[in-house]
């Protein structure tokens, strides 16, 4: 095996592109294997590079493994800690609301309410939202995940909790609610006619026709009386 293979690119004269090479490599070297990354490093540049720049390069490489380590260890810790009884207080009260929101039929359809409960702080921090999370999860992903609840609120839920499902319902519910919101079959009177047929303020037009007969007729009998007479 040459210093190419070591290092796993092609052979070349670019410097840069052989030290980026090493330092990838680098990076999930066991300490044999970073013995050899140097030799091929030498041999691939033509030269010596100093102690120093291979000590820093182990260095870095070192130093980002201990960092990855560290990050998946914090989220392994706060995964695995039991909540302080006044993190579990905090769930419990927030559970408490949000079960009161269910009882709600017409305040359960407003995303913003939702929002308002479990975004706000300290409810918001990782370790309680998981929580909230488990307590909720029995009664409410379902009704996220089979259009129990409006789109706006499944969505939300889906990506706060993280729960995949219920969020993959929501973007497939949402064409389909935009469009029942545009065909709707049920026809509605013009502004305009209903303004003319219902307003409780236009008069009852009045039929003066009967009593303008009725007079004309009372003016005839009147004249044939009065003619009677002066004969």
């Amino acid at each position: 095996m040459n210093c190419w293979d070591i290092l796993g690119i092609e052979p070349t004269g670019d410097l840069e592109r052989i030290r980026q090479a090493y330092e990838r490599q680098m990076k999930f070297a066991s300490e044999d294997d970073a013995r050899a990354l140097e030799q091929a490093l030498r041999e691939a540049m033509g030269d010596e590079p100093s102690e120093r720049a291979f000590s820093q390069n182990r260095a870095d490489a070192q130093h980002e493994t201990a960092q990855s380590t560290a990050e998946t260890d914090q989220e392994h810790d706060v995964e695995e800690r039991v909540l302080s009884a006044g993190e579990a207080q905090i769930a419990r009260e927030v559970v408490i609301q949000i079960k009161a929101l269910m009882n709600d039929d017409r305040r359960q359809q407003d995303s913003g309410i939702w929002k308002a409960i479990l975004c706000e702080s300290p409810a918001d921090q990782p370790v309680l939202r998981r929580e909230i999370a488990r307590q909720l999860e029995p009664r409410i992903r379902p009704m996220a995940e089979n259009g129990g609840l409006p789109v706006s609120v499944a969505q939300f839920l889906g990506d706060w909790f993280d729960w995949s499902s219920a969020r993959e319902a929501s973007q497939a519910a949402a064409p389909r609610h935009q469009d029942s919101r545009h065909s709707d079959p049920r026809n509605y009177p013009e502004p305009d006619m209903a303004s003319e047929q219902d307003s409780p303020d236009q008069p009852p037009m009045t039929n003066f026709w009967p009593a303008v007969i009725g007079w004309i007729v009372g003016l005839v009998i009147l004249a044939t009386i009065f003619g009677g007479m002066g004969q």
